[in-house]
């Protein structure tokens, strides 16, 4: 119950952010595109002020606060795929939609690193699951759906999808999306016994040995983030 009205009280915040308090990224140096080789050849320099592992992992800011510092980083690189998920984390743990010492909203910075880059796949991918777990189920849906269409062989966007349509109780969805995630080898249990705890897991048929391994797309280095209160 708590949960919920967390979640709820989180969606309305950041509804009500409008496009004023969200400015779109407008390239400088350094920064860029975090999945262009080229852009990025100036991220060792904000990494190296504002965003080391101690940052990355809520531990202690570098110059200030730890929204101040995930915030410097993403103004410099908007889909920098863990200082994303960082923010995202840090908007949880601290129940805020704008974390102290963020310039803008954990959603704004999401949507400012999909409008820069509309083909990065993880970040739609981390966005979705900062959705599912602030329990915005119908545009977690369309950003995991987004993603699924750019890399259906990614593991964890079934996952995701998985998990989201679990909370939706389409469990035929969901049983498809887990046998997929588990067939391209994701390694975490939590889908499969929630579908086992309601009943509709089914053990996939052998797998058929193919003559030659189908080449596999390259995972994240982002894992999901699991709705909570279930």
């Amino acid at each position: 119950m708590k949960h919920c009205l967390f979640a709820c009280a989180l969606a309305a915040c950041c509804a009500s952010a409008g496009a004023a308090d969200c400015p779109p990224y407008v390239k400088h140096t350094p920064g860029g595109d975090y999945t262009s080789a080229e852009d990025r050849s100036g991220l060792t320099v904000v990494e190296k002020f504002h965003f080391s592992r101690a940052v990355e992992t809520l531990t202690q800011g570098m110059t200030g606060s730890l929204g101040a510092d995930i915030s410097y980083t993403l103004e410099h690189f908007p889909n920098h795929h863990r200082a994303l998920a960082s923010m995202a984390k840090l908007g949880l743990r601290l129940k805020s939609a704008q974390p102290p010492g963020a310039r803008y909203t954990v959603s704004c910075y999401f949507e400012r690193a999909i409008a820069f880059a509309p083909h990065d796949v993880t970040a739609r991918m981390v966005y979705g699951s900062y959705l599912l777990s602030t329990g915005q189920d119908a545009m977690a849906l369309e950003q995991l759906d987004a993603a699924s269409r750019l890399a259906p062989e990614q593991a964890t966007i079934q996952y995701n999808l998985g998990l989201m349509y679990v909370k939706k109780k389409e469990y035929d969805k969901a049983s498809a999306h887990a046998q997929k995630a588990y067939a391209l080898g994701f390694p975490l249990p939590g889908l499969k016994n929630k579908l086992k705890a309601a009943g509709k897991w089914k053990e996939p048929p052998p797998a058929v040995i193919e003559a030659k391994e189908a080449p596999k797309t390259e995972e994240p280095a982002v894992a999901p983030v699991e709705p909570s209160g279930e």
